[in-house]
């Protein structure tokens, strides 16, 4: 979820946590234990990485069975078991007063308020998407996300884009507007759950929080509101949890360990392994997304829909390019 010239400023444009130091580079005098250390540490990092995009590539596969329950009530239920099992864990792991310092920093918590309304529009277009049978759409929302990154990179950080970059750019802006020409309207779906990613990102960039105790207090901020549409939805007849079928009942409650699994083996993976090998790995989820759309469930991908993703993906591949080529350079 887009890398800029340097270290620090690629991070913030690219709403990804860059790793303090990656394990690989680590070494010591006696040379060859902390070799095989680093590189058993950058092995771990790796398969946690590539396991927590798979996670989020595979989703589609996990809300489906969900496609009869309202969105708002997947979400709300997303939200309070998250909440739960957030706290659980956290419990487990002694970190509570962590937790405890996030909730009492007024400066803080209203600037987690506000990423907590840009993750739930994010889950709840995706989640609606995917229910809707516009599993491609999405996928096409995290294909452009680290290039709309980037445009957050320039318009709000005063960065500076190279030939690449813009070249990368303006191949993404061609595929939007070339495919809203054949659709007759614009992807919306996926210019949103793009757009959603990346802001929110940026914003836990530029705020002093852990991941764990970040995520916490966003559900905790969102907690309120998810239990009260759940209880009202209850009250009224419409709820889906306990009225459905046993699997839909433990899907919703797994809703929770779903939720923050992957956003932890994310973290630990990011602490781990290179920066530029994230940015390559987050392109595992889309892949996989659009696999599932197109092969699982036999969304139409005709032959002009697919020169949109086509440009997409040389936009991709340019700026992708563009940014191995200067990381090799700059560690020469």
């Amino acid at each position: 979820m887009p890398r800029m010239p340097t270290g620090a400023r690629k991070s913030a444009a690219a709403g990804l946590p860059r790793p303090a130091r990656s394990a690989a580079n680590e070494t010591s005098v006696a040379g060859h234990p902390a070799a095989a250390s680093a590189a058993h540490a950058s092995a771990r990092g790796l398969a946690a990485g590539a396991a927590a995009f798979a996670i989020w590539g595979l989703f589609p596969v996990y809300l489906k069975p969900l496609h009869e329950v309202a969105a708002l009530q997947v979400i709300a239920h997303r939200v309070a078991w998250s909440c739960l099992f957030i706290l659980g864990w956290m419990l487990a792991r002694g970190e509570l007063g962590e937790l405890r310092r996030t909730l009492t920093n007024p400066a803080i918590l209203w600037r987690l308020a506000l990423t907590a309304l840009l993750v739930s529009t994010n889950w709840l277009v995706y989640v609606w998407g995917v229910a809707n049978g516009h599993v491609v759409e999405t996928s096409l929302g995290y294909f452009i996300n680290p290039l709309v990154n980037v445009l957050l990179g320039v318009v709000v950080l005063r960065e500076r884009l190279n030939r690449a970059q813009w070249t990368a750019v303006a191949l993404a802006a061609i595929a939007v507007v070339y495919l809203t020409l054949i659709t007759g309207r614009p992807p919306w779906i996926a210019l949103t759950l793009a757009a959603s990613v990346s802001l929110y990102g940026l914003l836990r960039k530029v705020i002093s929080v852990a991941a764990l105790p970040g995520l916490a207090t966003e559900t905790l901020l969102l907690m309120p509101v998810g239990v009260a549409y759940l209880l009202w939805c209850e009250a009224g007849g419409i709820g889906a949890f306990g009225s459905a079928s046993l699997g839909v009942d433990a899907l919703l409650i797994a809703s929770g360990p779903v939720t923050a699994v992957p956003l932890f083996l994310f973290a630990y993976a990011a602490r781990l392994i290179p920066y530029s090998t994230v940015g390559l790995l987050q392109y595992i989820a889309p892949s996989l997304q659009l696999m599932c759309g197109v092969f699982l469930y036999h969304e139409p991908f005709e032959r002009l829909r697919a020169v949109g993703f086509a440009l997409t993906w040389l936009a991709l591949l340019i700026y992708a390019g563009d940014g191995l080529w200067r990381a090799r350079f700059s560690s020469a």
